[in-house]
């Protein structure tokens, strides 16, 4: 693994058990698949084909898993409001940027519904999505308001 950077990951597959470790977020998407250093130091490539998903977590205590994978309400955070199928029919909401040069091409990063969560973020591979379909454009530039101008006919309350 190239670089000193690394982030806590959790790796959940499809038919077998998850993979707690280390990515470098600059170079983990392989043409192959995922790079990850383990708690023991052994460096692995997970094939895009057997990955569900990787949490990129806070702590490897705490389950992986997010507890809520949709929104209670409409997000507040800007982005696009994303619905995540993934292969074997679970559902899972997200934020993606709303800069399309910051999609990879190996999959999708999102923001999870709970942001204080032990989960950051979520990486979704291509392969393991039966689609996924924007619910919505938070925070656009073209829907912002602008603001009212004064009344040119009210009197200040300091006039002299």
């Amino acid at each position: 693994m190239a670089g000193s950077t690394t982030k806590k990951a959790v790796i959940r597959r499809y038919e077998r058990e998850s993979l707690a470790g280390y990515v470098n977020p600059a170079s983990f998407l392989q043409p192959e698949g995922v790079e990850l250093l383990s708690e023991e130091g052994n460096v692995s490539s997970v094939p895009y084909t057997e990955i569900k998903t990787i949490a990129f977590v806070r702590d490897f205590e705490v389950p992986a898993a997010p507890v809520r994978s949709v929104f209670n309400t409409r997000p507040k955070m800007e982005g696009l409001w994303v619905s995540l199928q993934l292969r074997d029919g679970e559902v899972m909401e997200g934020i993606l940027p709303n800069n399309l040069l910051q999609l990879e091409h190996y999959g999708f990063t999102v923001i999870p519904p709970d942001p204080f969560s032990n989960t950051q973020r979520i990486f979704v591979p291509r392969a393991g999505l039966r689609s996924i379909q924007v619910l919505g454009v938070i925070g656009s530039a073209r829907n912002r308001r602008k603001p009212k101008p004064a009344p040119k006919d009210q009197p200040s309350l300091f006039d002299e």
